[in-house]
């Protein structure tokens, strides 16, 4: 098994931190807002800008993957060694 350095244990401190902190925040304004009524076209706005974020993340992480795959991404790196050469 692979020893943890100092460096990688206060980096998973610090994003442990922030995320803690994160939901904290996240509750309090949750908490803070619970008076408020939502309408019906509050509800529609929430439900598109939701699933058409999901679907943009979703086709960019799949032109990403299948960038990746056909090699096209390959000739962007010139100092990436490939099969067959020596150097």
């Amino acid at each position: 098994m692979k020893n943890i350095s100092a460096g990688q244990i206060s980096v998973l401190i610090a994003l442990g931190t922030m995320l803690i902190l994160t939901g904290v925040w996240a509750f309090s304004v949750w908490g803070a807002s619970s008076g408020v009524e939502m309408g019906k076209h509050g509800w529609i706005a929430l439900g598109l800008g939701s699933f058409f974020s999901l679907l943009i993340g979703c086709g960019l992480m799949a032109l990403m993957f299948f960038s990746s795959r056909s090699g096209h991404d390959d000739v962007a790196d010139p100092f990436r060694r490939r099969d067959g050469e020596d150097g």
